[in-house]
């Protein structure tokens, strides 16, 4: 019995280890770009430029040129990050107005082994940064020059807060299928001994009458 409710109580839990991270995994990222109307499909970030869990890091991603790309709109992209697939809206990349190389800024926020959310803007690449990878800003600006590449930024910050809703439904889910369990456990045991009993009753009603001696 105790074990059937502790696979009962691993199965409820499942899906809620699955997701798991630990501190240097690889957190899946998939990215998406747009060019006029023409918009790629899903397409995944190799490992090496995905971010890492609970690291703080930099990383260059390659930008391919886009279809039909002639530099008059803006290009933008979105990214899905980790299992959960939290949405990056669309951040315009190339000919956002601004004569600055730009860097994607990507804030992830996690509890524990849990991925929470994760926001991005883009944002002005710091002079020193310029200084130190100056073929970026020459390459960036070349239109001829294809793939570019883009500077991304991550940063994880930790938070405190209890998943009370998760766990909520862990332990309600829990208790509801142990009760189950339990349910059953009982009314076996009372059809047993009901059973028991109905035989215990006819065997004695079967039994052969016992003579009474008649008093004179």
């Amino acid at each position: 019995m105790a074990s059937l409710c502790l696979l009962v109580f691993l199965l409820l839990c499942l899906p809620f280890i699955s997701v798991a991270y630990r501190p240097g995994d690889i957190v899946p990222m998939s990215k998406m770009g747009q060019y006029h109307s023409s918009r790629t499909v899903w397409h995944d970030v190799i490992g090496k430029h995905c971010p890492i869990f609970a690291v703080n890091r930099e990383v260059l991603i390659p930008i391919a040129k886009p279809t039909g790309y002639t530099g008059a709109d803006p290009y933008k992209i979105s990214f899905q990050v980790g299992k959960e697939k939290f949405l990056v809206p669309w951040l315009f990349l190339i000919n956002r107005k601004s004569s600055e190389v730009p860097m994607i800024d990507m804030h992830l926020r996690y509890s524990g082994g849990d991925l929470h959310g994760v926001t991005a803007k883009i944002v002005d690449m710091p002079h020193h940064y310029v200084e130190i990878h100056p073929n970026i800003r020459k390459q960036f600006w070349d239109p001829q020059h294809w793939p570019k590449h883009v500077l991304v930024r991550y940063t994880w910050e930790e938070q405190s807060e209890i998943d009370v809703t998760s766990g909520f439904y862990v332990l309600f889910g829990s208790g509801l299928m142990l009760s189950f369990i339990l349910s059953i456990y009982i009314l076996q045991s009372s059809r047993d001994k009901l059973a028991r009993f109905v035989m215990e009753t006819v065997a004695e009603s079967s039994a052969p009458g016992v003579g009474v001696a008649k008093v004179e």
